[in-house]
């Protein structure tokens, strides 16, 4: 089987940057699963209706989510009802709108097990522990029910990220990290069989911070006075992601790092 991941698709340039080129690498990779983070996917902050289905229709599956999670109100309200296949960081605590883990149907007939997690590392949230969370749902959920196991990670702290990595080798298929908004070099399938990277990249503008005009953040840097953010739409724009090939028997055999530039 194999999963594609998408890392944050950051508001309208993301959307359109994907729209371009995922028609591409669909055809070219033939992937049963796709996954992409979403919690920047409108207007850079949240989501809502109109920008997860314009995604589901280019062939995303399900999403996952992030500390800007709830940041849109139309996007809670499709996390209460669940009509959309969107994911929570699941050790939000218990009361918070929506759930964190879901398992779905790939297009090869195998069921996956996706969770959305959030860490505590220099995050802003109040949350429980994503160490005791991932025990906790791979304890709950009969290993029976599913054929492989996603975990997105959303933080970021690489510490953190490596250490969750670490403490579930071999338990679950694949641990990707997302947040930083920058690929990191690192993929890797341990001896175990758990494909692992510190950072996915985000799809958005390249030629900005993070997906932010430049010249906003220089500016925030340089006085610390209060900025604005407002979407880099201009320049180049870059899809980043991983692509993950699971065995039968749930083990990762190879992980590798989608990049285009357009």
């Amino acid at each position: 089987m194999r999963i594609l991941f998408l890392g944050d698709i950051v508001g309208r340039p993301g959307r359109n940057t994907v729209r371009e080129l995922l028609p591409g690498i669909i055809q070219e990779v033939s992937p049963d699963l796709i996954i992409a983070n979403a919690e920047n996917i409108a207007g850079g902050k949240g989501m809502n209706r109109k920008t997860i289905q314009e995604m589901m229709d280019l062939g995303i599956d399900v999403f996952t989510g992030g500390n800007h999670s709830f940041k849109n109100t139309e996007g809670v309200e499709l996390l209460e009802s669940g009509q959309l296949p969107v994911l929570r960081p699941a050790n939000f605590p218990i009361g918070t709108a929506g759930t964190g883990w879901r398992i779905v149907r790939s297009r090869s007939g195998k069921r996956v097990l996706v969770i959305s997690l959030i860490a505590r590392i220099f995050m802003p949230q109040f949350v429980d522990s994503p160490f005791q969370s991932l025990e906790d749902i791979l304890k709950s959920v009969s290993p029976g029910d599913y054929d492989a196991s996603f975990v997105d990670f959303h933080g970021e702290a690489t510490s953190e990220k490596q250490a969750l990595r670490w403490t579930f080798d071999g338990k679950v298929s694949a641990i990707v990290g997302t947040h930083t908004h920058v690929q990191t070099a690192d993929a890797d399938v341990s001896q175990l069989g758990t494909a692992y990277v510190t950072d996915t990249g985000m799809c958005g503008s390249l030629d900005s911070c993070i997906g932010v005009e430049k010249d906003i953040i220089i500016r925030l840097m340089k006085t610390q006075m209060p900025v604005t953010h407002v979407l880099e739409k201009r320049g180049r724009m870059q899809l980043n992601g991983t692509l993950i090939d699971i065995a039968e028997d749930g083990k990762a055999m190879q992980i590798a790092i989608v990049r285009k530039i357009v």
